[in-house]
């Protein structure tokens, strides 16, 4: 029995991007014999969700691929199996979800990959509708509920090693939890934690920057609020599924919870870079607001 096209129709199946023939080739002649089709599809998944949609690499790293455990491996057959689906399971999640989807001849099927539509991209277009899914990976989120210095000073107390309740000034251990409980009043400046409550709120909006298959970038906008998209829950380079129907208006696309499907993943070195950069990219648009 071929695996692979029952991988390919599994995958597809979930709202995944199509991967490409020669990395299901490769994920299933990586152990002999093949593993069951649910490890596959979530070894799989993860792979897909961690690529980069928009930059070419080679992701097929057999090194990548987890190798049974020793416990496993001494334990009876059927503990072993569960094991070892398990693992390939998680694999091919995170390796999904940490591909590039700019780069579908690495692990994408760019055949079935569909890139946005330039038409309903235009800025003079007033409104329009995808006509199918479309694929697209997150570069920047923005929380348009606070301004932004509010997060400038947020995240300059941080660096500090220090949080606010009401007019207090607490100093926080390293490695504290972000989200621990404060308790502010009114009169006082926010803390990091009011400005995660924000976020996570049901009046919070958000702006996206995504990009598609093709490296095209377009602004997304929260027509109605969508629980998963905040900052410090969205990860740069996490995917997501425009469904069929998402409105475009005037170039930006309308998010809702029903157009919308985040499917996670995450590409550190992106993340990395956007959390560190973070502070200075605020400080600079609201310098050049006043400099003008």
């Amino acid at each position: 029995m071929d695996l692979i096209p029952q991988l390919r129709a599994s995958l597809l199946a979930i709202s995944l991007p199509a991967p490409s023939t020669a990395f299901l080739t490769t994920l299933v002649a990586s152990r002999s014999p093949p593993p069951p089709l649910p490890s596959l599809i979530a070894t799989a998944k993860a792979r897909l969700l961690a690529c980069d949609l928009a930059a070419p690499a080679a992701l097929l790293d057999a090194a990548m691929l987890p190798a049974l455990p020793a416990a496993a491996m001494a334990a009876d057959a059927s503990s072993a199996r569960l094991s070892r689906d398990v693992h390939i399971h998680a694999t091919a999640k995170a390796r999904l979800l940490a591909c590039d989807l700019a780069a579908p001849a690495a692990l994408l099927d760019a055949a079935m990959l569909p890139a946005l539509p330039a038409a309903a991209m235009a800025a003079d277009a007033s409104s329009a509708r995808l006509s199918r899914d479309v694929h697209v990976q997150v570069l920047d989120v923005e929380n348009l509920s606070v301004s932004r210095w509010d997060q400038i000073e947020e995240l300059e107390a941080v660096a500090r090693g220090e949080r606010t309740r009401g007019r207090q000034v607490v100093r926080v251990a390293a490695g504290a939890d972000d989200d621990a409980a404060v308790a502010p009043d009114n009169d006082g400046p926010r803390s990091r934690r009011d400005a995660v409550a924000a976020v996570a709120g049901p009046s919070a909006t958000h702006r996206l920057v995504l990009q598609d298959c093709r490296g095209n970038r377009v602004y997304a906008v929260e027509l109605r609020r969508i629980d998963r998209i905040g900052i410090g829950k969205t990860n740069i380079g996490e995917k997501m599924l425009l469904r069929a129907g998402t409105v475009v208006a005037r170039g930006t696309v309308l998010l809702t919870p029903e157009t919308c499907l985040p499917l996670g993943g995450r590409i550190e070195a992106w993340h990395e870079a956007w959390a560190e950069s973070r502070l200075q990219r605020l400080k600079d648009v609201v310098g050049g607001r006043h400099t003008r």
